[in-house]
């Protein structure tokens, strides 16, 4: 069984990697920079199409998106 991934670790250290400002990568979601916020205080979680767009953010990223995959979503 797996655990629950912390979704706001997840997203800020996408962003972090991206080297990206939480305005920059709402811009490239396509959402408000308080939404980013939020998710990365753990206030609300994105959606599942924001989810998409992480996941994808993280696949363009290569090893160290696949190594954050890994962390965040591999059984424990």
């Amino acid at each position: 069984m797996s655990q629950s991934p912390n979704l706001a670790l997840l997203v800020r250290e996408t962003r972090s990697r991206m080297g990206l400002t939480q305005i920059q990568f709402a811009q490239q979601l396509g959402v408000s920079f308080q939404t980013v916020n939020r998710w990365e205080n753990g206030k609300t979680q994105p959606l599942p199409m924001a989810l998409r767009l992480i996941e994808q953010q993280l696949q363009q990223m290569g090893t160290q998106g696949i190594d954050l995959i890994e962390q965040y979503f591999s059984p424990r």
